[in-house]
């Protein structure tokens, strides 16, 4: 089960790994290239570093792309359509976050070989794993809804009924999948990458002013003012754009294409890139809804994508609402493909299936099976007549933002966990930040609640109390990390050609981590919360729709 042995430094033995199945080893094998096994030459060249970043590129920027999905679309044109520029300014801030996010995962799928959903399993015990494949499995499978719902809105604005689009969709998606190799798989994903430019013809159509872009990106304010509903709105951004789907299906995809810790910084490389080009589809969206509707009886009245469409083409022109439909069903797809993909890989690693592209049907029946039978649910559900369509589009997004600081918690330990990670455990700075990035996502989810709670409550006033108290709560901690830090014992150096061959030891030789009583508090704490909020997001979800 060997790996790269790098030079000949006497620490950089090949270890043996905890890489569970070995479909998961041997050559990456990239839709624009292979890097062989054995290959541990230095890149020395632009020209050689291009060439590997090319084999290496996919995963970040799939899972980036992939997340500007059905419910992004409907989202961003949301946000758009009825509050003008004023909320591109969450967009940008949301870059940082994503590529801490899964920069994190990078190491963690590099380094361990080993998808998400199997070590929480291995490490927290299958009580706390069953809480979060629990959450990501039925925040998955609503949002697999969400985009049939999507593709089902996009070809309907060509006059193609849904009870053939979505069938059609839904085969297109396991035949695409279900074809035995990565690169193939890789390579139909990254058609759908493309198809995500899109979006610049289309935002031209709308004729933008640069002035008020540029007030909307780096000036914060909400058009009409803050309340539950625009709160919402805003943590719903953060959710279809940062998604806990996201962690599980990019560590696991690392694992699936071999990358280790020596190609870590071309992974990094590819999310980074990922990440920019996802906000800036996602503000492009936003920009053109704006612009298009800003002056017409359109503005301030989003229903759904389909509708934006057909207002598009009424305001702009059939050629802007064309290429509006295509966005969204483009987005659809390679979200349908990534969400279920990542669903279908946190399934096999619960249970200890094979779960790898490298195989075909016959050797990955339960991987292939469960990715078969969400996409046959999840579409079933949108050709029911009468289905709560619009409930489910409107609180999954909003969902995956609450539930995002849990997943985010299970993250940070993970990667302070040395005997997982080794060498490549965070920073201190990555910790501060990684911290202060999840407590921001907590206090947006109280404002949310005590928003739906108390309707009138003033969310200025209330979001600088609990500000106040994020800053204090974490001077404290920062506090007491430190002081954590100071009685903490060196850790002895270690090799550049060491660190990047390491690799984390078979799960079964690791001890389990033992958690404090005041830990454990916290995370019941969290637990208890995330359900009152997930409650009262919903009861604020079909507030909105109607109900």
């Amino acid at each position: 089960m060997a790996n790269d042995t790098l030079g000949d430094d006497p620490q950089a033995v090949t270890p043996v790994t905890a890489v569970l199945d070995e479909a998961h080893l041997g050559d990456i094998e990239g839709a624009f290239g292979t890097i062989r096994v054995q290959d541990v030459a230095a890149r020395r060249t632009w020209g050689a570093r291009l060439l590997t970043f090319a084999a290496i590129v996919g995963p970040g920027l799939i899972v980036m792309v992939g997340d500007n999905d059905a419910g992004g679309v409907a989202t961003y044109s949301q946000a758009g359509q009825n509050y003008g520029t004023s909320l591109l300014w969450v967009l940008p801030l949301l870059i940082p976050v994503l590529i801490v996010n899964q920069e994190m995962v990078v190491r963690l799928g590099a380094v361990t070989g080993v998808g998400h959903g199997r070590l929480i399993l291995e490490r927290f015990g299958r009580f706390w794993a069953s809480f979060s494949v629990g959450d990501l499995f039925i925040l998955d499978f609503l949002t697999i809804v969400t985009e049939f719902i999507g593709v089902a809105l996009a070809l309907g604005y060509f006059g193609v009924s849904e009870y053939v689009s979505v069938p059609i969709a839904g085969f297109g998606l396991v035949a695409m999948t279900v074809t035995g190799s990565f690169k193939r798989w890789e390579r139909f994903m990254l058609v759908f990458v493309a198809g995500n430019f899109l979006v610049i013809p289309l935002v031209i159509f709308s004729h933008p002013s640069a002035g008020p872009v540029f007030h909307g990106l780096f000036v914060p304010g909400i058009a009409g003012g803050a309340n539950s509903t625009s709160v919402l709105l805003i943590i719903a951004i953060v959710g279809t754009t940062v998604a806990p789907w996201q962690l599980f299906f990019q560590q696991s995809n690392i694992v699936d294409k071999r990358i280790t810790p020596r190609w870590i910084n071309y992974e990094r490389a590819d999310t980074v890139t990922g990440s920019f080009v996802t906000v800036i589809g996602a503000v492009l969206i936003t920009v053109t809804c704006a612009f298009a509707f800003l002056g017409t009886h359109y503005f301030g009245r989003f229903t759904d994508a389909g509708a934006t469409a057909s207002a598009l083409n009424a305001v702009l022109g059939h050629a802007a609402g064309t290429l509006y439909a295509l966005v969204l069903l483009n987005a659809s797809i390679i979200g349908a493909a990534a969400v279920t993909l990542g669903t279908s890989y946190a399934v096999g690693d619960f249970f200890g299936a094979h779960h790898s592209l490298h195989r075909n049907f016959f050797q990955a029946k339960g991987f292939y099976s469960s990715f078969a039978l969400l996409v046959a649910f999840a579409a079933g559900i949108v050709l029911i007549p009468g289905a709560p369509l619009g409930v489910i589009t409107v609180a999954v997004q909003a969902l995956a933002g609450v539930l995002l600081p849990s997943a985010s918690v299970f993250l940070l330990l993970l990667c302070n966990d040395r005997e997982v990670l080794g060498p490549w455990v965070n920073r201190p700075w990555l910790n501060a930040l990684a911290t202060f990035i999840i407590a921001v996502l907590l206090v947006m989810s109280l404002i949310l609640v005590a928003t739906t709670v108390f309707p009138n409550i003033n969310v200025t006033t209330l979001s600088l109390i609990l500000g106040g108290v994020l800053l204090a709560a974490l001077a404290v901690s920062a506090t007491l990390y430190l002081l954590r830090l100071r009685s903490r014992p060196a850790q002895p150096p270690m090799s550049r050609a060491h660190r990047d061959s390491w690799r984390m030891p078979p799960l079964a030789l690791l001890g389990r981590p033992e958690w404090s009583r005041g830990r454990v508090v916290a995370m019941w704490a969290l637990r208890g919360y995330l359900v009152v909020a997930v409650v009262l997001l919903l009861v604020k979800a079909v507030q909105l729709s109607g109900g």
